[in-house]
Formats: C-alpha cells, sequence, structure tokens
C-alpha cells in the first residue's frame, strides 16, 4: 500500500518549516539515506533523506511551499510493484518521515522507537492479521497502526478509548502496549488542556487602517521571525525577570589582552574583549554552581559544564550558538569556536544541537556603541548578560584621587524561578572579579 512522506521536525521546537526545494520528482527510484529535499526551519536550510527505498508516486507540497506543519503529507511513496493508481486518498500505510533511521526489523531489539521527526512505525511479522480498523459512535474511522489493532485485540482494548500519540492522533504501539482497559477508558475521559489565551492587540487589519493613505511597504514575515516573535513574547509574558547592574573597570583587561595578542600574533590569534567575556561567565557559574541552572516546568535542572549562549545578530533575526564545557577551555580556543560559530550562523549553517541548550546566553551590543540595555531571557536559561561598550569615564581610584578609566556596563536579567536576587548579586560579582582580575582566569 503507498505510503506517505512526512513533513519531519528537524529540531525539538520546530512546528511548520517551508519545503524550499524537492531534489527528486514523481517517478524517480529512491533508497534509503538518498537526498529528497530540502527543507528550511526558523533557524537553518536542512537536507531531509529518505528512510525506505520505493519509487515517489506523488509530491503533494510544492517547491517553495511555505508554512508547511510537521507531520503534513508532502509525498508518497511506491513499493514494488505499486503504481500511482493506488495512491488513494487517506488510504496510505503508516506514514514515513525521511529524516528518521529504518527501524530495526527485530520487534524485541528496535521496539517502536522514537526520534527526531520519526514517525514510521515498525511492523513486527505475525501469523494473526490485524483486526479490521474500527469506528467510533459517529462512524468515523479510528486511525491505528496494524500492530497497534493487534495489540488491543489481545488485551480486550476499546480503541475508542485511547489517545493516539502518532501524527493526526494515530494510535501507534506505545499507546496500547502498557495501557489497561480500565485505564484506556480514565484516559479519554480526561479533559483536553485548554491552549493558552492569545496576547492582546490589535489585529492586522486594524494596524493597517490607521496607516491608510500612507505609503509603506508591507514586509512579509519568515520562520525565523515568527520564531522570535513568539518566544520573546512568551517569555516576557512568562518569565518574572529581575535586573541587576553593574559598572567593570577594563583597564587592566585591555592591557592584559593586548600583551596576549602580542605573543598569539605568531599563531594568527587575536582575542577580542568578548572572548575574555565568555570565559569569566562559565568560570562565574563554576563558582556560584546553583546559579547554572534552568527552569523546566516543574524542576530546576542543575548543570555540571558551564555551556554559555553568545547571540550573534544576522540578516532578519538571531542564533545563539552554544559553547560547550566553556569553563575548560583556553581563550584562544573560545575564540576560534566563537569565529567558527558566528561564521557559520550568519550563513544559517548551523544544526540545531549547536544552537540549543546551554544555561546562560551573553548579549553584546558595545560595538554599536551602546552604552546599556537590558536583554530578554530566552527560555530556558536562567539568566543573560547584556554588555555595554566600553567607554572613558572619571571615576576615583583606590588612593581617593580622580582619575579616567575604561568602564563597561552590564546588566544581568535574572529568571526569578531559578535565580534569588542575592545568588545573582553573586553570580554577578563573580563575573565583575574575573574581568577586573582578567589573570585569575587562566590560574
Amino acid at each position: 500500500m503507498p505510503t506517505e512522506i512526512l513533513m519531519p521536525a528537524l529540531s525539538p521546537t520546530m512546528e511548520e518549516g517551508t519545503l524550499a526545494k524537492w531534489l527528486v520528482k514523481e517517478g524517480d527510484t529512491v533508497n534509503a539515506g538518498d537526498l529528497l529535499a530540502e527543507i528550511e526551519t526558523d533557524k537553518a536550510t536542512m537536507e531531509f533523506e529518505a528512510v525506505d527505498e520505493g519509487t515517489i508516486g506523488k509530491i503533494l507540497i510544492a517547491d517553495g511551499t511555505e508554512g508547511v506543519k510537521v507531520n503534513t503529507p508532502i509525498a508518497v511513496l511506491l513499493e514494488e510493484g505499486e503504481s500511482a493508481d493506488d495512491i488513494k486518498s487517506g488510504e496510505s500505510s503508516a506514514p514515513k518521515s525521511a529524516d528518521a533511521k529504518e527501524p530495526a526489523k527485530d520487534e524485541k531489539a528496535g521496539g517502536e522507537g522514537s526520534g527526531k521527526g520519526k514517525s514510521a512505525e515498525p511492523v513486527a511479522k505475525s501469523d494473526t492479521p490485524a483486526p479490521a480498523a474500527p469506528k467510533d459512535d459517529s462512524g468515523e474511522r479510528i486511525f491505528a497502526s496494524p500492530l497497534a489493532r493487534r495489540i488491543a485485540a489481545e488485551k480486550g482494548l476499546d480503541l475508542t478509548q485511547i489517545k493516539g500519540s502518532g501524527p493526526h492522533g494515530r494510535i501507534v504501539r506505545a499507546d496500547v502496549e502498557d495501557a489497561k482497559p480500565a485505564a484506556a477508558a480514565k484516559e479519554a475521559a480526561k479533559p483536553a488542556d485548554k491552549a493558552p489565551a492569545p496576547a492582546s492587540g490589535p489585529s492586522a487589519d486594524a494596524v493597517m487602517a490607521m496607516y491608510e493613505g500612507r505609503e509603506f511597504e508591507e514586509v512579509k514575515l519568515d520562520g525565523m521571525r515568527k520564531t522570535i516573535a513568539a518566544r520573546l513574547t512568551e517569555a516576557k509574558q512568562t518569565v518574572p525577570h529581575f535586573y541587576l547592574r553593574r559598572e567593570i573597570r577594563l583597564d587592566a583587561l585591555m592591557k592584559f589582552r593586548s600583551d596576549l595578542n602580542k605573543q598569539l600574533e605568531s599563531r594568527g590569534v587575536k582575542l577580542s574583549v568578548n572572548d575574555f567575556i565568555i570565559k569569566a561567565c562559565a568560570l562565574a557559574l563554576q563558582a556560584v554552581p546553583d546559579a547554572n541552572a534552568v527552569w523546566a516546568g516543574d524542576k530546576v535542572l542543575k548543570l555540571k559544564p558551564s555551556d554559555v549562549a553568545v547571540a550573534v545578530a544576522i540578516e532578519g533575526g538571531l542564533f545563539t550558538p552554544v559553547l560547550k564545557d566553556a569553563e575548560m577551555k583556553s581563550l584562544s580556543a573560545l575564540s576560534a569556536e566563537m569565529k567558527d560559530l558566528a561564521t557559520r550562523a550568519r550563513d544559517r549553517k548551523l544544526a540545531p544541537h549547536e544552537y540549543q541548550g546551554g544555561t546562560f546566553a551573553i548579549s553584546n551590543l558595545g560595538m554599536f556603541g551602546i552604552q546599556n540595555f537590558d536583554a530578554v531571557i530566552n527560555p530556558p536559561h536562567g539568566a543573560i548578560l547584556a554588555v555595554g561598550a566600553g567607554q572613558k569615564k572619571p571615576v576615583v581610584g583606590s588612593d581617593g584621587e580622580l582619575t579616567v578609566a575604561t568602564v563597561m556596563s552590564v546588566t544581568l536579567s535574572v529568571d526569578h524561578r531559578v535565580i534569588d536576587g542575592a545568588m545573582g548579586a553573586e553570580l554577578l560579582q563573580q563575573i565583575v572579579e574575573n574581568l577586573e582580575n582578567p589573570m585569575v582566569m587562566l590560574a
């Protein structure tokens, strides 16, 4: 029976994407591992592989189609002996996402499996045919895999009482394997979770009406801008931010950096102030381990390594690539890694694991002359450091005399659910001490 190929989830947060380009056409024969298409997410353009062999019977979503929801059928794969005449709407077999690896053939060893973008259910061989697809009280077909129907029949489960976790609510093996009749009925009786109310604000039509008669250009939102808008709106509405501000004297760091760069010149290494800031934050998280944490809904996760994210501005948005184990790396290693991540971020060539995770972020606008600002926390991070420009200012020296120093203003935005005020102040104090005494970061 023809098999649907579904729009894959290429990252844990992906809900929709753009089918940028098909690399195959109808009638082409494909094998597992062959490239099928290029999918554009909110962050990058990624290649999409086949997990099974067959013939592309029909392409359902055309090149360039935007807003394709995850698990939407995008093509139909035909097995040997099948033809396009076998394709009937809604009658294809268990859908397969081309992003997933081919499931194990042995049921015990491979199981049903789960993975990013994986929607094909491995079916164990059995001499017992699967029961016919059941229907609910209104006569509508209940979609369940053959294996799920077989297990349900053996256990005496009523599929109308089981909520499916597969694509489009399809009941799969995992839904019935551990279910009990009473439990299944109880699960079905649970009220559906209420969707959060949308943020209030004027509608698009209302805003357009305000500017009727004025010359303007309408800019269509791409996936990245939509994601930024949604996530940061959610962050400001749901994360209880508080802010801690300090000024840091940079003269010792600037001299130390200049001396180091002279010594590293033969190796082609040039350290930036941002490299020192990354190192200072990584070491501060080790000094205040309770602050090296993220909010996880009903719990706090404390990480052992310092995985520091750094905001990188790109055309149309930003990335926050993560430097993992930053406390263990030398300044030159951090500098080289940051340059590589920033370059690939601007080219939208980062893999999801390179910009997801971390507990702490840095946003540096000092190179734009910004003196100070408050950054928005990127959930689930516990804090973000906003860094302004270093400026010459009059200060009172240790001997009480007025002098001039290079001073940088920083603001630590903190999630109060994760980090309390005193702990946040201690973390910021550690960052200040590291930057004002840079040699200690090499100890």
